[in-house]
This record gives structure tokens, sequence and C-alpha cells, in this order.
């Protein structure tokens, strides 16, 4: 009895875990490329949503807000991948049809490296990221014009 419960639970993940459609990820639901990025919510939360595929992070690059809590919302849509951010404690799976969400808040203004940290095939050395950590009053200003959160200066 005791082998059949623990590959149950081996095969089964915590009910607590959200799930998406890793086929209509990309057309519908949370993660469509217009939601992808960072975004001040209207109750003021700070929210990053991306998708990692062979061998990219969509969006290349994150814009956060120094000093503010940030949550991490992503998923994968064709293999396990994982990211780090470089210099900071965020560190993440990302498993197809599965939502990671963490928080954690940036302490200092700065460029910070995101690797992908599970190996994922051959172009798994080249699939990384950038976290742009802005000053809080920049972050806020740049959000609040209601253009998209991008790292290119415009």
């Amino acid at each position: 009895m005791m082998i059949v419960m623990a590959l149950h639970w081996a095969a089964m993940p915590p009910s607590r875990v959200e799930t998406v459609d890793v086929k209509t990820v990309h057309i519908k639901g949370e993660f469509v490329e217009s939601n992808l990025g960072t975004v001040l919510e209207p109750d003021g939360k700070v929210t990053v949503r991306l998708i990692a595929q062979q061998y990219s992070f969509v969006p290349q690059c994150i814009v956060v807000p120094e000093g503010m809590p940030v949550t991490f919302r992503g998923t994968a849509t064709d293999a396990i991948h994982g990211f780090v951010v470089g210099r900071t404690n965020a560190n993440t799976m990302l498993v197809p049809g599965f939502v990671s969400t963490f928080t954690m808040t940036f302490p200092k203004a700065g460029e910070q490296l995101m690797p992908c940290h599970e190996y994922c095939g051959t172009g798994h050395e080249a699939m990384w990221a950038h976290v742009q950590v802005l000053p809080r009053d920049d972050f806020l200003a740049k959000a609040r014009s209601g253009e998209r959160m991008s790292c290119v200066p415009r």
C-alpha cells in the first residue's frame, strides 16, 4: 500500500498549483504576449509575467523597481527550465503546464543577468535574459506613463 501511495503522490502535482495549457498559452489566457513583462497592477502591486521556451525567455529584458515587492509568474512551453537572477535569491523552476510564482524585493538599482539554470537542450548555454532594477521613483513614473515596460530607452 505504501508503494502505491508513494508512486501516486510522486506523479501528481500538489493541488494548489496553477496550470496552463501549453498548446494555447501564447494565444489565450494570462500569458499572451501583450500581458508579458512587468506591470503595475491597479492595487499598486508589481507583477512580472514571463515564458521560458527553447532557447529564450520572453520578454528578454525585465524592468523591476528597487525596494518594492515584485511577484514573478512564469511558465514553460516545451521543456523544464529554471532561472536565477544574479546576486539575488530569486531562483525558480518553470515546468511546462504549470505556473511558478514567487515574490521578492530587489534591494538596489542596477542590471542583473538571468540565465536558465536547468539544462534544456543544445542551445541552453545561450538562454538568458536581463533584469533591469530601476530606482523606485523612476520605475513608478515609467509605469504610470502608460508605456509598455521595456529596457530599451525611448
